[in-house]
């Protein structure tokens, strides 16, 4: 399945355009940079995934960091006037925070996480987006 075909399936059933999608993973990524995320990267994996259209992965230094990062990211989402993520993952123990909004998704990881999952690499051939 092509980005332009899931991109005309969403829009029959009433889903986000590609454009308010990225607009909000925009939001995402400010919000964790600006709460001290670390190397923060906004992935285009709509080629690659049929699942979602895009990856931000940032990290922190600390798990408070990693906390206040997931809680910061959430509440800007919702600012722009996106949802509240679809499912949340790992907040207990924030060593891998998946925060999962469906049309995009938000990895937090403590730093020695990211460097030991490598996602980056994962996703090589995924476009970077600028933000």
């Amino acid at each position: 399945m092509t980005a332009h075909t899931r991109s005309a399936d969403r829009e029959r059933a009433g889903a986000l355009s590609p454009d308010q999608t990225r607009e909000w993973a925009v939001a995402a990524a400010r919000a964790a940079a600006d709460k001290g995320g670390q190397d923060t990267l906004l992935l285009d994996v709509s080629d690659i995934l049929a699942i979602t259209d895009a990856f931000v992965i940032t990290s922190g230094l600390n798990t408070r960091q990693v906390r206040t990062m997931a809680e910061e990211v959430e509440a800007r989402v919702k600012e722009a006037g996106g949802a509240a993520p679809l499912r949340i993952e790992g907040l207990n123990d924030a060593r891998w925070v998946l925060l999962d909004f469906g049309d995009f998704v938000v990895h937090i990881f403590l730093d020695e996480a990211r460097r030991y999952y490598q996602l980056e690499r994962l996703w090589a051939d995924s476009a970077r987006i600028a933000w």
